[in-house]
This record gives structure tokens, C-alpha cells and sequence, in this order.
């Protein structure tokens, strides 16, 4: 199937999928998700996304009643039904489902979701735009919850502005993007937000990290700011799906493009390691 669907051991086309009205989702986007993308129907960074799941689950005690090994088998198998092998893989877990109450009951059991479509990863080749945007979100960003209204909101904006990507920033500090990290390159070095609160540390984003040292590029975990990221030499958007992207705007001005080589380097790396991964046999 093209578009195939998954909830609670039942799957099929996606359109025919169906929920119940009380499942905590429809009232509260109570519930946390992750995401990535497969090759030749095999997953990328699988185990790093399930950990990420995992922990998010645990931030809001939200009880799975399956272990990792169960979520990987399951995803692994859901992706060979599909009648195409490079999709974007996405899950997520609902708190579970009841009559509609703020305050959540005890023992409930989570929702299983799963959506494959076909999809690919961006082609790093295409240098991108993007905008800036005070960040309202709440102070919980390290969790990768279904309350995405302002990253929605965001991202409909950088749609009808033509640009890939918004930033967020609170009181100058670039936190990260509506769906992306964001980092910058000064000097020959990576700097990269830090881990707290106010972003989600991203898969896309350890393997940059990962990459520099393994290329001996050094690396700077802290905050900078927007005139910083306008004056940097390159800024780099990450996620599961853009590995590595080149900004060359910020708010219609030109930026980065100072350090092409080192930007042709990570690109090249980063793709050589997902085509790695996801190398082999069309093996269904």
C-alpha cells in the first residue's frame, strides 16, 4: 500500500483508519511522537528515535505498555508493507482514552499510532531561506509533544513567505527552527544551541555534532544570538529529513556563504553515512 496507517495492532490504507472520539488526542494533543525516514526499506537512526520517543513518554508519564525492542520490530515490519521503500517514518503515543477530563485517570494505557508515506530526504544541494520569529512557545521544547500550534502556525508563514524555514528566538537567543535545529559556523567551527529546555535535541542534530569531531571540526556547545547567526559564516538547518542545509537568507538579506568548503564537506559525510545505513536489497 502507498499510504499505510496503524493504530493499536490494527493496520491498513491510511484513509480507512480510524480513532475514537475519546482518545485524549482529539480534546488536548495529549501525547508525544517521533520521526524519521527509511531507504530501500530500512530505517535511519531507528534506536536513537525510540530512545528520544521513550524519554519523551517519560517526561509526561505517559504509560507504553511496550518495550523498545516491540516498537522497533514493529515499525521494521510495518515499513515492508508499503509498496515503496524510502518513506518518512512517523509514531506517536497518545496518553490513552477516557471521557473528556483535564486532569488525566490512573492506568491508563497509551495509543499506538503509525503513518508511512513516501517520501525522501532533502536534497542538500538546494541552498535555503528562512525568517526569524519571536519564539511563544511554552518552556518545555525538550519534548517532542503534539502541541504544535505555534510551529504550525510558523511554518505556514514561512509557506506563504516563500521561504524553507522560521527561526525562533527568545530575547535575541536563537533557540531553533518551526520542524528543525539550527546551528552556525564561525571560524571553522560548528556552535550549536544547547541541550535544555528550550529546543529538541535532534537526531539530525547529534550526527552533525557526531560528524564534525569525527572531521576534526571543532565544536562549541552554547547559546548565540541573532546578529550573531546574520554575521556568521554559515548557518546549517537539521532534521531527519535535511541532514544538513545551507542558509543563504535571513529575513531577505544574504547570509553565510563564507565557508563552502567546509559546508561541501559535512554534506557529503552526512550523506555518505545515511546511504550507508540504508544501503542494500529491496528486501521486503
Amino acid at each position: 500500500m502507498k499510504y499505510l496507517g496503524y493504530y493499536n495492532g490494527e493496520y491498513g490504507e491510511l484513509e480507512n483508519m480510524k480513532i475514537p472520539m475519546n482518545d485524549r488526542v482529539c480534546f488536548f494533543g495529549d501525547g508525544v511522537y517521533d520521526a524519521t525516514y527509511s531507504r530501500n526499506y530500512r530505517i535511519f537512526a531507528l534506536d536513537e528515535h525510540i530512545d528520544r520517543f521513550f524519554n519523551s513518554a517519560k517526561e509526561l508519564e505517559i504509560n507504553l505498555d511496550f518495550d523498545k525492542k516491540y516498537l522497533k520490530d514493529l515499525l521494521n515490519d510495518l515499513v515492508k508493507k508499503c509498496d515503496d521503500g524510502n518513506l518518512f517514518v512517523y509514531w506517536q503515543a497518545t496518553r490513552g482514552t477516557e471521557i473528556r477530563n483535564h486532569a488525566y485517570g490512573d492506568n491508563l494505557k497509551a495509543n499506538l499510532w503509525v503513518v508511512l508515506k513516501p517520501c525522501d530526504i532533502v536534497d542538500m544541494s538546494r541552498k535555503i531561506s528562512v525568517i526569524t520569529q519571536k519564539d511563544t512557545r511554552f518552556l518545555h521544547c525538550n519534548i517532542k509533544t503534539l502541541n504544535l500550534i505555534p510551529a504550525v502556525m510558523a511554518s505556514k508563514d514561512s509557506l506563504k513567505k516563500g521561504v524553507f524555514e522560521t527561526v525562533f528566538h527568545r530575547d535575541g537567543r536563537v533557540t531553533e527552527c518551526a520542524h528543525s535545529n539550527i546551528h552556525i559556523i564561525r571560524n571553522s567551527t560548528l556552535i550549536t544551541p544547547p541541550a535544555d529546555n528550550l529546543i529538541l535535541a535532534g537526531v539530525a542534530r547529534a550526527h552533525l555534532i557526531a560528524m564534525c569531531r569525527k572531521l576534526n571540526i571543532d565544536v562549541e556547545i552554547r547559546p548565540f544570538y541573532l546578529d550573531e547567526m546574520k554575521s556568521a559564516d554559515e548557518i546549517i538547518v537539521t532534521s531527519a529529513g535535511s541532514l544538513c542545509l545551507q542558509v543563504e537568507s535571513v529575513d531577505g538579506e544574504k547570509a553565510g556563504g563564507k565557508a563552502q568548503d567546509l559546508i561541501d564537506k559535512l554534506q557529503k559525510a552526512l550523506l555518505e553515512e545515511f546511504i550507508s545505513a540504508t544501503d542494500g536489497d529491496n528486501v521486503r
